[in-house]
């Protein structure tokens, strides 16, 4: 998935917090539902405007961002 249809980042909308793309949902949301035990599906039952697709790709961004830092660790 093309990253500027998964998140976006305008001062505009939600005082410029990173937000899912076409959305004034938070990503930071998604990620206190999962530090919370909550599941992604529970994620998005509460906000219907974010795609699982988005959901998903966002975490695996995420991921592979995090292992490409570790592994430049010594």
């Amino acid at each position: 998935m093309d990253a500027t249809k998964i998140v976006s980042r305008d001062p505009e909308v939600m005082s410029g917090e990173l937000v899912f793309a076409g959305t004034r949902v938070e990503v930071k949301t998604l990620v206190d539902y999962l530090k919370g035990g909550h599941t992604v599906d529970d994620f998005l039952i509460g906000f219907p405007t974010v795609s699982r697709e988005q959901a998903e790709a966002y975490l695996e961004r995420t991921l592979e961002a995090t292992e490409a830092t570790t592994a430049d660790r010594p």
